[in-house]
């Protein structure tokens, strides 16, 4: 399949069927949720019964429901799960993101396999194996930059799926093994302690402290909003927003304002969006007034300084101004702002932590919050919960309509109703005309068109062309209301039969994977897994670390983004090792791969492996 040819999506988390349905309604072409069991947010599974309304729905759209079981299982938990990929497949979902190669040793039905971004999908040659052992996508890794994208989709016509909003794992997806040191839940079974986002402090062999207690790892969200032209021709199709554990609102806030940037460059290059319909929201997006980390674009065209945020790992929300002047009761701000009663707000205090507060009142420039104690002068202010819109989106309608047109015929014998939808998905209904002669002769097409116009809660909006040969009949309102009733009840079912559930087509050439031999990173953690990799001609296989591997002095975390860049040590001399210290004591030790610009975490010393 030629990508430059394929339709562009819009895909969107849900972590229940409400904000499944509330996503697709904002305009989402697709949405990703958690099965029952096996998705690396253990928190965010659904049940067989609502991942089946869900789809259901979306399938109206042409919209499309893909389940993650992106963990590493056990020998019994993959039958387990092999069973519900059948069950996924019988109710109508479109495709499974998986992480464990153990399924493909399975006999799975014929649905589409997504790799997960768990699989570390950052080289060329991993891609174009995946690609041949059978997967339809890949799901990119966030540290990849357009140029690596560009080069990948030139060696493979494989889907590319490729975050474009949302929270950043600082180390690459699915080389994280730092939770499971610490604690035993392990990010790749969907149980990750977020270590990433508490306080370390950075000291040197001497014992020196560089940096103190703060969060060295916890980095600011992706924001690539200015990049979707780029990334279009660079070969993505499918533009994804992280955020399976976030609530409604921020996924409507977030679904909607990339629908509209996303729809603006699609019109412009002559693309399409692969699902059907419009969204109607009520609201005006902007992605500063839900959670958020402030933002960066993640090594999308190189490498910059300011990805992480070492004073919080919390919501920031959008700037608002500086503290201009301060009483025991309010403050003032420099700049215009539209604060307002009941309104969040944070700040960084002198110390380096964040603060938080609630507005009580607004005076004209004066701003009463709930605790002044710790603002002062020249503080940035931002405001991390707006009331206003919060209140906006909990009381949206947010409606999503397919263009439909009717077509009316009337003649001495029959009414013959016609609908045509966006798809081309067309029906007739004829009825038979024993109506009296109506009396008021043009009121009868006023009402006939008043009445066909009127779509109620169907997802279709209507327009109507009426063809008629006089005398009209008189037709009750509360007939003609039936007529289009099942009118678009058909079309309805019309749709929802034309739907084309998308088939994965086997693929039997042998092949080999890039590497003979695999450590425990390759996340190996049932039989079957290591037969699929002993069967592409790998040779040597070290178990998963969830096996119990002892993990002192092994690497628990590879990233992109490097502690000496973002604090302007590079090239310095330094007493090396260097390392994180976390709140408890327990040190990792850092090494500095400069040659292909990677940090190294390991649990403890590294000489202790």
């Amino acid at each position: 399949m030629d990508n430059d040819k394929q339709k562009i999506e819009l895909l969107a988390p849900a972590k229940d069927l409400d904000t499944g349905i509330a996503a697709i309604n904002c305009g989402a072409d697709a949405v990703y949720v958690g099965a029952p069991q096996f998705s690396a947010r253990e928190k965010a599974g659904n049940s067989i019964e609502n991942i089946e309304k869900l789809v259901n729905y979306a399938h109206q759209y042409y919209a499309r429901v893909y389940i993650t079981l992106n963990t590493i299982l056990n020998d019994s938990e993959l039958l387990q799960a092999v069973q519900l990929v059948h069950n996924l497949y019988n109710i109508g979902v479109d495709a499974i993101i998986i992480q464990d190669m153990g399924f493909l040793e399975h006999n799975l039905p014929p649905i589409p396999l997504f790799a997960s971004t768990q699989t570390h999908n950052i080289s060329a040659e991993k891609i174009s194996f995946l690609h041949k052992v059978g997967f339809q996508r890949v799901i990119l890794g966030r540290e990849l930059s357009l140029e690596e994208i560009k080069n990948i989709h030139s060696i493979t016509d494989i889907e590319l799926e490729c975050f474009v909003h949302g929270a950043v794992c600082v180390s690459y997806s699915g080389q994280c093994y730092m939770s499971y040191a610490i604690g035993g839940r392990s990010g790749n079974r969907g149980q990750c302690a977020q270590p990433c986002r508490k306080k370390y402090s950075l000291r040197d062999s001497t014992g020196q402290i560089l940096v103190n207690n703060s969060h060295l790892l916890s980095l600011k969200d992706m924001n690539r909003s200015n990049h979707l032209r780029e990334l279009v021709d660079s070969g993505i199709t499918s533009f994804k927003i992280e955020g399976r554990l976030k609530d409604k609102q921020y996924v409507m806030n977030i679904v909607s304002f990339y629908r509209n940037e996303l729809d603006k460059i699609l019109h412009q290059i002559g693309k399409e969006k692969s699902s059907s319909g419009i969204s109607h929201p009520d609201f005006r997006a902007h992605p500063d007034k839900t959670f958020n980390r402030q933002y960066s674009d993640y090594f999308l065209n190189g490498r910059t300084k300011s990805l992480a945020n070492f004073s919080t790992p919390k919501s920031m929300g959008e700037k608002i101004g500086t503290v201009k002047g301060i009483t025991k009761e309010y403050f003032t701000l420099k700049e215009k702002h539209d604060l307002d009663k009941g309104d969040g707000i944070c700040f960084i205090d002198s110390s380096g932590d964040l603060c938080g507060t609630t507005i009580n009142k607004i005076d004209g420039e004066k701003v009463f919050p709930q605790k002044i104690s710790e603002l002062a002068q020249n503080l940035t202010i931002y405001r991390n919960y707006n009331h206003e819109f919060a209140t906006q989106l909990g009381k949206s309608r947010t409606i999503r309509k397919i263009s439909t047109t009717l077509y009316c015929e009337i003649n001495e014998k029959n009414i013959i109703f016609k609908a045509r939808d966006e798809d081309n998905n067309q029906v007739s209904l004829t009825f038979k005309n024993n109506f009296e002669t109506a009396k008021n002769q043009q009121g009868v097409l006023d009402t006939i068109r008043k009445q066909f116009l009127k779509s109620g809660n169907t997802i279709f909006e209507t327009t109507i062309e009426i063809t008629a040969t006089p005398p009209y009949p008189f037709i009750p309102v509360k007939i003609l209301n039936d007529m289009r009733r099942s009118l678009l009840e058909e079309l309805l079912k019309t749709r929802m039969e034309s739907y084309s559930q998308q088939i994965r087509i086997k693929k039997t050439m042998p092949v080999d994977y890039p590497e003979k031999n695999l450590s425990y990173r390759a996340n190996i953690f049932n039989e079957k897994a290591k037969a699929f990799y002993k069967n592409h001609g790998v040779q040597n296989i070290e178990p998963a670390a969830e096996t119990g591997l002892l993990l002192n002095g092994k690497k628990v975390m590879t990233t992109k983004y490097c502690l000496r860049y973002e604090l302007g040590l590079c090239g310095q001399k330094l007493n090396e090792p260097l390392y994180l210290v976390d709140e408890k004591g327990q040190p990792f030790e850092l090494s500095f791969d400069c040659k292909k610009c990677e940090m190294n975490i390991y649990f403890g010393d590294k000489n202790d492996s």
